[in-house]
């Protein structure tokens, strides 16, 4: 074990860029913000895309479940292909490959082009997977959770950043006189330029491992790159992988689409305005700075003190907590204030049950970390689909009843009945979530690891903080 964990880090020292795990720690980072603004960037420009293309609202709705779509068949394979060839060059592939439909995008001319192009860009939403699997083999154990969710979340900034990134890209290109309904192609084809550059920044200045590449360790004893020693049907049949898939998607995949649907929610049950709506969401997925940090970080607290089932005992409660302030949240209709109070709560929660969930994947299997990462972040896009598909049926259903009841009433008095019975069944749909996040950190108190498991990781952890004490 001494051998083996010599050049993990035993420490997150942010500004130590002379060190190999600290150098991939902020360039993995990097890669996955860019990776997530590229991918979110199209959502700021919608409505001049429909416009421009003449998008029907079932071809904007396709748009959406193609890019998610993407994204999961992307890192269930994504995974694999780490465990393989590594991820210094799965990453440098992703990124330089997935540049391409998100350039393409630019020049699109049909709906059909655009949904072809939006179904390929999901793929590059596998960076998760590759930072996780990255991160995951340059630090010690007894930070690795902490860096997981500190890497993941500064890259998840990536998809709120797009917000005001993106039309800040597109102001710049009208200010040097392109036209105001291109901008948004111009802005979109720069966003992919970024990834390509990344790309070749990504093969030029990271490695593997601490020790050295793949590539380069073929004969190496360590377990993390023994190369095809854990089949894909033998990770599948491991019951934990498949509660930890629930768990991500009950956590990452709910968070996706509660700031989803968010913003709609809020205009319609406290009429707010949109521009006040999308920046209230957009605060709240800036809080990934530092929640998802926390998870991590009282992931490795948990499994210092109580062993790797102190790390499920402390996700299995974050995990009921942040479902029941979401069925909380549910019955609040009358008070904003008190509304967004219990939404940063929201916010903390679900995100630090994100930080947690990888804080647990590591330890599962260290000959399979790529697959098993990247079976557990297709969880979450499994769930953000499913949870979209529930509350998009719950405020259909409501709307087209509300419209049909209110017939022969004026189009002010039509429009606000229709916005209050999707008030109603969202409110709903998220209780109904919640129960179901509240049942999966129940169910995830199943997840068991054997003595010996137990004994190797107390062993990694004792020698990482004799080598070098622990800190962030």
């Amino acid at each position: 074990m001494k051998k083996n964990d010599s050049k993990k880090a035993a420490r997150l020292e942010l500004l130590n860029f002379k060190s190999i795990p600290i150098r991939t720690f902020w360039i993995s980072s990097i890669a996955f913000f860019l990776c997530f603004f590229a991918w979110f960037g199209i959502v700021p420009f919608m409505p001049s895309v429909v416009a421009d293309l003449g998008l029907t609202p079932a071809e904007k709705w396709n748009a959406t479940v193609l890019a998610v779509a993407g994204t999961v068949f992307a890192r269930l394979l994504i995974g694999k292909l780490c465990d393989k060839y590594g991820p210094r060059k799965c990453y440098t592939g992703l990124l330089m490959l997935g540049a391409i439909p998100v350039i393409l995008t630019g020049f699109v001319q049909t709906p059909l082009q655009f949904l072809f192009c939006r179904f390929l860009t999901g793929f590059i939403g596998a960076s998760f997977v590759i930072t996780q699997v990255h991160t995951s083999l340059m630090f010690s154990s007894n930070i690795v959770g902490t860096a997981n969710a500190t890497s993941a979340g500064w890259g998840n900034l990536g998809g709120g950043a797009n917000r005001l990134g993106m039309p800040l890209l597109a102001a710049l290109v009208v200010a040097m006189g392109v036209s105001e309904a291109s901008a948004w192609r111009y802005a979109i084809i720069v966003a992919g330029i970024l990834c390509l550059c990344m790309g070749l920044v990504y093969f030029l200045f990271t490695k593997d491992t601490p020790e050295g590449n793949f590539s380069e360790l073929k004969k190496s004893d360590r377990p993390e790159i023994r190369k095809d020693q854990i089949g894909f049907l033998k990770v599948l049949k491991d019951y934990r992988v498949w509660i930890l898939f629930v768990v991500y998607a009950s956590c990452f995949g709910i968070e996706l689409t509660v700031y989803g649907t968010m913003d709609d929610y809020l205009q319609n049950t406290f009429q707010l305005e949109r521009i006040t709506a999308g920046n209230i969401v957009l605060s709240f997925a800036l809080m990934n700075i530092f929640a998802r940090t926390l998870g991590g970080i009282f992931g490795d607290r948990f499994g210092k003190s109580k062993g790797l089932r102190g790390r499920v005992w402390f996700l299995s409660v974050i995990l009921m907590v942040q479902g029941a302030v979401l069925v909380l949240f549910s019955g609040i209709s009358g008070n904003l204030y008190v509304a967004i109070g219990i939404l940063i709560v929201f916010s903390l929660t679900v995100q630090m049950a994100e930080g947690a969930t990888f804080s647990v994947v590591p330890f599962i299997n260290k000959k399979a970390i790529g697959t098993i990462s990247g079976i557990v972040g297709a969880g979450g896009n499994v769930g953000a689909f499913l949870a979209a598909l529930l509350l998009k049926f719950e405020s259909g259903s409501a709307e087209k009843a509300a419209i049909a009841a209110s017939e022969g009433m004026g189009k002010e008095a039509v429009k606000a009945v229709q916005a209050a019975a999707s008030s109603a069944a969202v409110s709903h749909g998220y209780l109904l979530i919640g129960i179901l996040v509240i049942i999966s950190g129940v169910v995830s108190f199943a997840i068991r690891f054997s003595a010996r498991d137990e004994k190797l990781a107390n062993e990694e952890i004792k020698h990482s903080l004799r080598a070098e004490p622990a800190n962030f």
